[in-house]
């Protein structure tokens, strides 16, 4: 009988072992750069405000700039109130997402594209699985993103990549790993940005160079929020189906009516490019999620 207290006694400790680990495994962070982040380039070039709220990355001909998270997550979602580098901002390139640190990285990547004055912003989209990229997609904004902050989202978990501007979704990349389809799923990554010259392809093609006249080009950065599972070095907490891990639940695992709505008018009125739709690219051998249903 003792024997039998003490498994019983012995397995509920470790349920609720298991249990607090995954609690302590998801954070909510919202607000503090100088907790949350480092910078990884150009300290000199980083400006945050006294009480860490805000966030600035600077563009001179001397150097670019960027920070990182100090935590590395599997699975959530990242929010990032975001202000582009205004005026003529041609071939210049802001980079905010998720990269892993291993060779064969992973990657979720919002890369917004400067313009030349006059000219609507172009965001482009892109996924790494095992260092294979090759998934591009491009947007015209529908709204001018130097002007204010504007919410750039990605939400990662089991069964779906959704990226968002302002709550609409632009972009989804499903989980059709059991058919073939290369999807990030293993490897914890960190949030990153970075402010950098890419004018030898950024905006028309290379066409049309940074002037550097115009410069310092500033972006700016405030109101993050992580809602994402820290990586502790298992990734059986990150992908358990808890009330900690929302992400992964059912109700996550495609898009609401409403968002297919606007899902369905982005891609009709404000998309530049699509990489399955580049048969030329592909030599009409386009990838396999291509023929596959998004949501």
């Amino acid at each position: 009988m003792n024997n039998c207290l003490k498994c019983r006694a012995l397995i509920i400790s470790l349920l609720i072992l298991n249990v607090f680990q995954v609690s302590v495994a998801s954070v909510v962070s919202a607000g503090d750069f100088n907790k949350d982040f480092f910078v990884i380039w150009a300290p000199d070039h980083v400006n945050t405000s006294s009480n860490g709220r805000e966030r600035s990355l600077k563009l001179d001909q001397v150097s670019g700039s960027g920070f990182a998270s100090t935590q590395m997550f599997l699975f959530g979602q990242i929010d990032m109130q975001i202000k582009l580098v205004p005026g003529n901002s041609a071939g210049t390139v802001l980079a905010y997402y998720l990269a892993s640190d291993q060779p064969n990285r992973d990657e979720i990547d919002f890369e917004f594209l400067g313009n030349v004055s006059g000219q609507p912003y172009i965001v482009q989209t892109n996924i790494y699985v095992d260092g294979f990229d090759n998934r591009e997609e491009r947007i015209y904004l529908w709204f001018d993103p130097t002007e204010d902050f504007h919410t750039y989202s990605i939400l990662w978990n089991l069964h779906q990549i959704v990226f968002m501007i302002d709550s609409i979704p632009i972009r989804l990349y499903r989980n059709h790993a059991d058919k073939g389809v290369a999807y990030p799923r293993w490897q914890p990554m960190s949030i990153k940005t970075s402010l950098w010259n890419g004018d030898s392809w950024a905006t028309r093609g290379g066409l049309d160079k940074i002037d550097w006249s115009k410069s310092p080009f500033i972006a700016s950065f405030k109101n993050y929020t992580i809602d994402a599972c820290v990586w502790k070095g298992n990734p059986r907490f990150c992908r358990a189906d808890s009330s900690a891990n929302w992400w992964n639940k059912r109700s996550f695992s495609t898009l609401t009516r409403v968002q297919k709505r606007w899902f369905k008018w982005v891609r009709k009125y404000h998309m530049v490019y699509d990489y399955c739709q580049d048969n030329q690219r592909f030599q009409n051998n386009l990838p396999k999620e291509c023929f596959l249903p998004k949501y």
